[in-house]
């Protein structure tokens, strides 16, 4: 049975390096825009707090859980973007009081859930593992939409390999989504890591691969960063597709970030 106790030890390190770069802010800071049209930092922050909270209940609650997620089909899609906003309008002070305590709590039940534990969700159910892939995916995508607004370059981290896992899982996802139907044939993915490890995925005679540097390609399926931005590359049609429309997120597909220089 795997032990998540390590990949939740890297969730938290993503959300304390996100703590380092909002903590400190004053009001003017939380109110500055980000890449996300319409969304501050204090949007960015409010939406992972209430994803936490969301989490949480899964966990916790799976019966008030998919009450939610009726409530979430039914406002199509925009019930995430009314919670960033309620949260982005809370004072600063408590809304990072908010986030911190409920991503500790998220954080204590994922380690104490029994091993074998589902856990519901907008897709299909997962383990605690898999929950925790997913909130530190999401914490470093909405934190690089933080570190940009505030003109901060991260240093990656291996961490990246986890978004980087979700994002090739999460390829026949990306056609589903669209209504298109997933390539039949499994890809190769080879990308170097920060510590330049090479990360590899899919069988390595593959005919379809995407190579290149994880973070690009991290930012590719995060959609904080147009395709034409990056360094990864493709052979193949269908791996040519799978990076114009790749998403690790659930939920519908975005619209994405437009080239550097092009008008918003």
């Amino acid at each position: 049975m795997f032990d998540p106790s390590s990949l939740i030890d890297d969730m938290h390190r993503e959300s304390e390096e996100l703590d380092r770069l909002v903590g400190e802010l004053g009001e003017d800071g939380w109110a500055l825009p980000t890449p996300a049209e319409g969304w501050s930092i204090a949007h960015q922050i409010a939406h992972l707090a209430w994803t936490d909270r969301a989490a949480l209940l899964a966990v916790t609650d799976a019966e008030a859980f998919g009450r939610e997620t009726e409530k979430a089909f039914a406002s199509q899609g925009s019930l995430v973007d009314e919670g960033a906003e309620e949260g982005a309008r809370t004072a600063p002070a408590r809304l990072l009081a908010t986030w911190r305590a409920g991503r500790a709590e998220l954080e204590r039940k994922l380690r104490s859930a029994p091993p074998g534990t589902r856990i519901p969700w907008y897709g299909p159910p997962m383990s605690a593992a898999s929950m925790a892939t997913a909130r530190l995916m999401e914490t470093w995508a909405h934190g690089q939409d933080v570190a940009d607004a505030l003109g901060v370059m991260r240093t990656p981290t291996d961490r990246l390999q986890h978004v980087v896992r979700i994002g090739v899982r999460t390829r026949n996802f990306a056609f589903g989504v669209r209504g298109l139907s997933a390539p039949s044939e499994e890809f190769r993915v080879e990308l170097v890591g920060p510590s330049g490890e090479l990360w590899t995925y899919g069988p390595e005679g593959a005919a379809q691969r995407v190579t290149g540097p994880a973070l690009d390609f991290c930012l590719l399926v995060t959609q904080r960063a147009n395709r034409a931005d990056l360094a990864v590359r493709v052979e193949g049609p269908d791996a040519d597709k799978w990076l114009d429309i790749a998403q690790a997120f659930a939920g519908p597909s975005g619209a994405g970030r437009a080239p550097k220089g092009a008008a918003r």
